[in-house]
């Protein structure tokens, strides 16, 4: 049959060893055991692993699985994997056993020299351990080397350090589960066993054809263009936005769709985002873990159906300029095993008492972490978005609506709120629509931590980043909130809770008010006033990163065993060296493009239009024309060819430095202002030379000719 014939409900999931496959294939008992593992914490005995396996094995073959892999989340930026087929040690009949046991589901040995460890590992110190995450499911993978069994895991050093992802999200879980739990059983919740981080990251990403994505240096090696004039029309008409998908668009979204199906992914939303060739994948919330795990899986299967249908997918945070550029809004929420939102208001906010002490406990982790809340979401390609009328800005405010900022100003001035805001209605005007109830806030896309309804939008994150980062860093944060307002009320005692409660609220709602802007956060006066209420105002990635080792950092991750002060050391070196790297090879790139390609073009043309010049003042006619035009270009290539000089040389001081702060910081104040200072005279270049003598796709090439 084929499969846009298919069902939805018949597609989703079939290849995924979730909960109803495990139901059906093993014993109860060993059932039972599983679940309490993944519910619990207990142990898997080897019993348990190795039926666990077999029947995991035997699953994944029905499949067409040969091979199995541990799939995990370094600190590389993208997922990693080593294949091990089924079959074992041949047997004197010449054929083979296909198995897989418990030891090897449970564990995997990786060289963790190989991947970035910030100085945890070293050549001689290789060993590291892929361990089996059991709450995220193991999947089959069907792809050009056929069908692979994927079992995500966590990636830890053989001393026990955290070399990825997924383990220190775990770790947060873990934390806010248990202070989570501990506020919610103060106000009398005795049902509620656990409590866990729901997310939904919306993927933004550009589609582009591959041919001439294959033409572009720049873009095959940094995932963006490093040089490029603006195309006559970008998106000033806001046509492409919600536009109608063009078929090749649509016909590559309908596979996208029919794969993450299939993996279990609940992709829902898709639609053309603001610039050209920019579009979105919006999922259905889930546990946390399993939703950074699933938008991995969507980063990668963009990007494999893509060059199926002959595209290439861009997940770059700015792969053109003069257009938007791509982020990941991270919405987060807070849920118990029984379905209660810690964070729903209700229709009458101001006395949802509950949700008001989580609501300010959320105000003042924010306020106090702000730093770390923007370095989870620095990388380079930010530093090309955020605070460009196109992205949150880089200043960390929370946006609560008009109704619950006016509930939360009550309770900072009068320690009550009596009242909030009506919501009310909207009416059309025209009589056979229905007038519909307006939601208790409106959107603030300048915000790059909003409030929407019964979840918070953390709109910072880059398109390519794991959304591992910020949600240990929100889950960590809120823990430790819950955890002191927990210890305040505790100490009160059930005589003087409701007073310490009330105090409580009060005096987070008011020392933390800072922290709340509903305005434009674009704005230059918005800049103006959060410095002058000591917001911290972080512009780059180099600056974010030392928010990691702060005393206040270390002694947080400490406290709740989530980074312990060499793991957050080590995630520093490794996020400095990251961007040298990176800007080492946007620099190289730009060097090697100019020199071999651009330049030499910019001279065929000067070449042809002093030719041209010179025979149209042999006719006894006037070259003034290109007399001008010549002129030009002769001073935009001189002007390229002193930057490409100038390029290279501080590109090669910044690369003899030793990796650290200070290579990070000469790559920044040197090597990106003159990488700048050579693209402006090539790009001004471009507008002037013959398209047929331009070596490279242009952007309304790329952007349009999709």
């Amino acid at each position: 049959m084929e499969e846009k014939n298919r069902n939805l409900q018949e597609i989703f999931g079939e290849d995924v060893f979730n909960d109803t496959v495990m139901r059906q294939r093993l014993p109860k008992k060993v059932y039972q055991a599983l679940k309490e593992n993944i519910e619990e914490g207990t142990e898997l005995d080897p019993e348990t692993a190795d039926m666990v396996a077999h029947e995991m094995k035997e699953w994944a073959i029905e499949k067409g699985a040969t091979h199995f892999t541990h799939w995990f989340q370094p600190l590389t930026g993208v997922t990693a994997e080593k294949h091990d087929s089924f079959i074992t040690a041949p047997l004197p009949s010449g054929k083979t056993l296909m198995s897989l046991s418990g030891k090897e589901l449970i564990k995997g040995e990786p060289d963790a020299s190989s991947f970035p460890s910030g100085g945890l590992r070293a050549t001689f110190e290789a060993r590291g351990y892929t361990i089996w995450d059991s709450a995220s499911p193991a999947f089959v993978r069907h792809d050009e080397s056929g069908a692979t069994l994927c079992i995500p895991t966590a990636f830890c050093s053989y001393t026990g350090e955290a070399l990825d992802q997924k383990t220190p999200l775990l770790r947060s879980m873990e934390a806010i589960n248990r202070e989570a739990v501990r506020l919610i059983r103060l106000f009398g919740n005795t049902t509620s066993q656990h409590v866990t981080p729901y997310v939904g990251p919306e993927q933004e990403y550009f589609i582009i054809d591959r041919e001439k994505y294959l033409k572009r240096m720049d873009l095959v090696f940094t995932g963006r263009t490093l040089f490029g004039a603006k195309a006559p029309k970008g998106q000033e008409l806001d046509d492409h936005y919600f536009g109608t998908l063009r078929p090749r668009i649509a016909s590559y979204m309908r596979d996208v769709n029919q794969e993450l199906w299939r993996l279990g992914v609940p992709a829902k939303t898709q639609h053309n985002e603001a610039a050209p060739a920019q579009h979105e994948l919006a999922p259905v919330y889930e546990k946390v873990n399993v939703a950074v795990d699933h938008n991995q899986i969507v980063m990668q299967t963009l990007k494999r159906v893509a060059t199926r249908h002959g595209l290439r997918c861009l997940l770059h945070e700015k792969p053109f300029d003069g257009v938007n550029g791509s982020g990941k809004h991270n919405n987060w929420s807070l849920m118990t095993d029984d379905g209660i939102n810690l964070l729903e208001p209700g229709i009458t906010p101001h006395e949802n008492i509950q949700f008001l002490l989580v609501l300010t406990c959320i105000l003042k982790a924010v306020d106090e972490y702000a730093d770390l809340l923007r370095e989870s979401a620095a990388d380079v390609g930010n530093d090309l978005r955020l605070g460009g009328n196109e992205a949150p800005p880089a200043i960390i405010s929370v946006f609560l609506g008009e109704q619950l900022e006016d509930v939360i100003s009550q309770l900072a001035s009068n320690g009550r709120a009596t009242g909030a805001r009506r919501v009310g209605t909207l009416e059309t005007g025209v009589s056979y629509l229905n007038n519909i109830s307006k939601d208790a806030t409106d959107r603030n896309r300048t915000s790059p931590f909003a409030f929407t309804g019964n979840k918070f939008e953390f709109r910072m994150v880059g398109s390519r980043d794991s959304v591992a980062a910020p949600n240990v860093v929100l889950n960590t944060i809120v823990a430790d909130a819950f955890s002191k307002a927990c210890d305040v009320l505790e100490e009160a005692g059930p005589d003087r809770f409701d007073e310490a409660l009330h105090d409580l609220i009060r005096s987070y709602a008011s020392e933390h008010q800072r922290i709340i802007f509903n305005g434009n956060g674009y704005s230059r006066s918005w800049v103006t006033e959060a410095k002058r209420r000591g917001l911290p105002n972080i512009n780059s990635f180099v600056d974010a990163i030392p928010a990691l080792t702060t005393d206040k950092a270390v002694a947080l991750f400490e406290k709740f065993g989530v980074f312990s002060g060499k793991e957050l050391t080590s995630r520093m070196e490794v996020k400095y060296e990251t961007y040298s790297k990176d800007i080492n090879i946007e620099a190289r790139t730009m060097i090697e493009m100019a020199g071999k390609q651009l330049i030499p073009a910019m001279m065929r043309c000067a070449g042809q239009i002093a030719s041209s010049a010179n025979s149209i003042r042999s006719l006894g006619m006037d070259a003034g024309v290109h007399e001008k035009k010549l002129k030009e270009l002769t001073e935009l290539l001189r002007a390229a060819e002193e930057a490409c000089e100038k390029l290279e040389e501080v590109t090669n001081q910044a690369e003899s430095l030793p990796h650290g702060r200070n290579q990070a910081l000469s790559y920044r104040d040197l090597v990106v202002p003159a990488m700048q200072a050579l693209r402006a005279p090539v790009d001004r270049a471009e507008m002037i030379v013959d398209k047929a003598c331009w070596p490279i796709p242009t952007y309304a090439d790329l952007m349009f000719e999709v």
